[in-house]
């Protein structure tokens, strides 16, 4: 005997069951009176240290119950999980799957950061020694990363292109070669961008991406492990003594939340307040005292 069933009603009970959304079609209700989960990037990060500076905490220790998340899949898929978490991640890299909030009104927008009026913002750099781009194949990766073809790039990632007025890439067909980049994992995915972009150009060169932290970044192209460290933050002359800086792009830091979330702004203040683990009676912990 055949079994006959509506396939449509069917598909509508999945749709339910995963996205958890009730008969009625709407999201649960959001549940103001939970705690905030606080999410925070691991120490090392270039983003955290950018983020806790920016906000007034430069060297504070995290809040006792904080939830630490190592690199950018690792927030995005806890802030998507969970309804009661807050995060800061990288502009470029914020989905759909979440919610970036305005900063005192200010939307995180590419246009913003470049005009000054949001304030977390930060520069995503390359770190290097000077010899090491006097010629040959990093001198030449060095001219691509402020070549219009790497702005291109950069703006259609998201971020902020610094370079006015670049002049288009020249191809060496004599180089060849490989070059090692690794540090920030902020910057790491941009960079795989413009390495693969670079290697069309010049088909006889590799460039080797790899991940690690701004830290990594710093002492890679300090002791000559990588060419090019990749570094979120503002350059600190003191983490790699021989080495001087490059910034690539210009990028805001955006506060997020989940998507069933009704906030949609916060400010600087608050931000410090949920993240300053000596807040103490002045801490906010419940979404309540946000959510009015």
């Amino acid at each position: 005997m055949k079994t006959m069933f509506n396939t449509g009603i069917l598909i509508g009970a999945i749709t339910v069951a995963v996205l958890g959304i009730g008969a009625s079609g709407r999201q649960p209700a959001f549940d103001a009176s939970k705690n905030i989960s606080v999410i925070a990037r691991e120490d090392g990060s270039g983003t955290k240290s950018a983020f806790m500076e920016i906000i007034g905490l430069k060297g504070k220790p995290d809040p006792a119950k904080i939830i630490i998340q190592t690199g950018t899949a690792g927030v995005l898929a806890e802030v998507k999980g969970n309804p009661t978490a807050i995060a800061y991640e990288s502009l470029g890299y914020v989905t759909r799957d979440v919610k970036a909030l305005r900063v005192n009104g200010v939307e995180a927008t590419v246009a913003n950061i470049k005009n000054g009026s949001y304030k977390i913002s930060r520069p995503l750099s390359i770190v290097y020694k000077q010899a090491s781009i006097d010629s040959g194949i990093n001198k030449a990766f060095f001219t691509f990363l402020q070549s219009s073809d790497a702005q291109k790039i950069i703006s259609e990632n998201g971020y902020v292109a610094m370079v006015e007025n670049a002049s288009r890439y020249t191809i060496n067909g004599a180089l060849s070669g490989s070059i090692n980049i690794s540090g920030s994992t902020s910057l790491q995915p941009l960079m795989i961008e413009l390495a693969t972009a670079f290697e069309k150009l010049q088909s006889k060169v590799t460039v080797n991406v790899s991940g690690g932290g701004s830290g990594t970044g710093y002492k890679d192209a300090d002791q000559g492990v990588s060419t090019f460290g990749m570094i979120s933050e503002e350059f600190n002359k003191e983490k790699a003594p021989s080495c001087i800086y490059h910034v690539v792009s210009q990028d805001g830091i955006a506060v997020i939340v989940n998507r069933n979330n009704p906030l949609n702004s916060i400010s600087m203040e608050q931000l410090k307040t949920i993240y300053n683990a000596e807040a103490g009676q002045n801490s906010i912990s419940k979404w309540n005292e946000l959510i009015k």
